[in-house]
């Protein structure tokens, strides 16, 4: 289990092991990769996600992020994540639980992103199995959601390829490259996991 006692006032994070992948929580030593591999993604990664501010590369941002990460897991609203190849060591992306919601919902919402040199290897399949058991077994969830726009076909098939089920559209969801756009919704139940 990746948060020891969890549940406790003070989570301990370590890692999450995949078969190609370990994912752990950002530190300030990731702040180069991490800067590195998105600003050669940008083209890549802009039209599926939030408008990049001007100095979203800086160390200063990077920074804010991790205080961010840190005060939304002291509050159990968060799990953040770098994805790391087990080969060498290679930060290939990202991945968070987020808007984690307890009593009658026990749900969180999945995002994730991936450098366009590691596109479509495999290593987000594999880094969603890893943080869906850590969401729905360790954590307790009942529910993973996540949305994706109606034209990322590659993010669709990997939602649906590890265990998703589309549940709907909803339009004017998120503002994404600017814009308010439109996203097909989906979700994965813990008795998902285990058929």
């Amino acid at each position: 289990m990746i948060f020891r006692n969890w549940r406790g006032s003070s989570p301990q994070a370590s890692s999450l092991e995949g078969t190609r992948v370990t994912l752990r929580p950002p530190v300030q030593k990731d702040w180069r990769p991490w800067a590195e591999l998105r600003g050669e993604s940008r083209d890549f990664l802009t039209p599926w996600e939030p408008t990049w501010s001007a100095d979203a590369l800086t160390r200063r941002a990077y920074r804010r992020r991790l205080r961010a990460h840190r005060s939304e897991l002291r509050l159990r609203s968060a799990y953040s994540f770098l994805i790391f190849r087990r080969e060498d060591g290679a930060l290939i992306g990202g991945v968070t639980l987020s808007n984690v919601r307890r009593g009658v919902a026990q749900a969180a919402s999945l995002g994730y992103w991936c450098g366009a040199r590691y596109s479509r290897q495999g290593y987000m399949t594999d880094a969603l199995a890893a943080i869906l058991t850590f969401a729905l077994n360790d954590l307790g969830l009942h529910r993973v959601e996540a949305a994706c726009l109606p034209n990322n076909a590659a993010s669709k098939a990997l939602l649906i390829r590890s265990g998703f089920r589309e549940e709907g559209y909803a339009r004017d969801y998120l503002r994404i490259d600017g814009r308010w756009q439109d996203h097909v919704l989906f979700a994965i139940l813990r008795a998902d996991l285990k058929k």
